[in-house]
């Protein structure tokens, strides 16, 4: 299962080869053309002599995850976060550590040796740190080094009534419905843009969008869903299995209002289900994309997942398809209508 394959794979912001070369096997021989440009992005390209306006498919292939800043006499790994993570999620977790992937484990004092205002209050990042068994700090130097990266050791899996749950799933979600994508034939010169760095300041994107300069770029991504208690209905900014959700503006982007009511009419044409983020905190690339150059119209279309930036996340399986079915049918809308902006 792809979406097993890309989740299981580690690429916290700024190490994202394995997923880079996962996808360029995938894709080789499916593409015209196929190149890596000096910040780590993958670049493909399909229908390059074709006419009508040049579109840009942005998926990043990051995920948040943590990095060793020190080592303790005691061998214990003092660590940071990469990319925005609650830390009160971190406890207890299991993770995976450098190049060489040493298994560790987050920890903390233990809460009887806690003092009362300690178990008062959430545990802070200073307080954790990473054990990977090592006897003292030269046992530890001898797998880890100072700048190692460390992501979640999390097994991706179905479950429950058509969901999936695993790590990263922000953004190989949006990376697995690009894949997905590149099996189809569009009359359109498209250019798929797997980015790196995202979850740091979408530093991939406003690089590929610079080189790539399209007339119009779709954002592929996942969202926050609100569906759980105590949040009410009205509260939830996604919902799983609704459909994926159409973006109006976020902290980064306020989308083209032309450019909504297109993906509004065509998901409505096509019968297919579709959702609007309702919540405006957040970025995504499209904010990068659309300032770029002399501004690029972007649209964002996200699939909706439970805990996104922590170990596990959740998404439903049927609104993953339906965002392949949903940027599909915009793409065969444009090749038909042209650009609404």
């Amino acid at each position: 299962m792809l979406l097993k394959e890309l989740s299981a794979l580690n690429g916290v912001s700024s190490n994202e080869t394995t997923v880079r070369h996962f996808i360029r096997d995938r894709i080789q021989g499916k593409v015209e053309t196929i190149r890596t440009d000096r910040l780590g992005n993958l670049l493909a390209g399909q229908g390059q002599g074709k006419k009508g306006p040049k579109i840009m498919l942005s998926a990043h292939m990051d995920e948040v995850g943590l990095m060793v800043v020190g080592i303790d006499p005691s061998g214990l790994l003092k660590i940071k976060t990469v990319g925005s993570i609650d830390e009160r999620v971190l406890l207890s977790k299991r993770v995976l550590v450098g190049p060489q992937q040493i298994p560790g484990v987050i920890g903390a004092k233990p809460i009887h040796l806690q003092e009362r205002e300690e178990r008062q209050r959430p545990m802070k990042l200073s307080a954790l740190f990473v054990d990977i068994g090592a006897t003292d700090r030269s046992d530890a130097e001898k797998v880890v080094n100072i700048g190692d990266l460390i992501a979640f050791d999390t097994k991706p899996d179905l479950f429950g009534d058509g969901l999936f749950k695993g790590k990263a799933l922000d953004d190989r979600a949006g990376c697995a419905v690009l894949l997905n994508l590149i099996e189809r034939e569009y009359n359109l010169p498209l250019y798929y843009a797997f980015t790196v760095q995202e979850e740091v300041g979408l530093r991939g994107a406003t690089v590929a969008a610079f080189g790539l300069n399209p007339d119009l770029a779709i954002v592929v991504e996942t969202t926050s869903a609100g569906d759980v208690p105590p949040l009410k209905k009205h509260q939830a900014s996604t919902r799983l299995g609704l459909g994926p959700a159409i973006s109006v503006m976020d902290r980064s982007v306020i989308v083209h209002p032309k450019l909504v009511a297109q993906l509004v009419a065509v998901a409505e044409a096509a019968k297919i289900p579709y959702q609007f983020r309702q919540g405006t905190s957040g970025g995504t690339e499209a904010g990068a994309i659309n300032q770029t150059r002399a501004g690029i119209p972007a649209a964002v279309i996200s699939i909706p997942c439970r805990y996104i930036h922590s170990p596990v996340g959740v998404l439903n399986l049927n609104d993953f398809e339906q965002t392949i079915n949903l940027i599909d049918a915009v793409l065969k809308n444009i090749e038909q209508r042209g650009l609404p902006v």
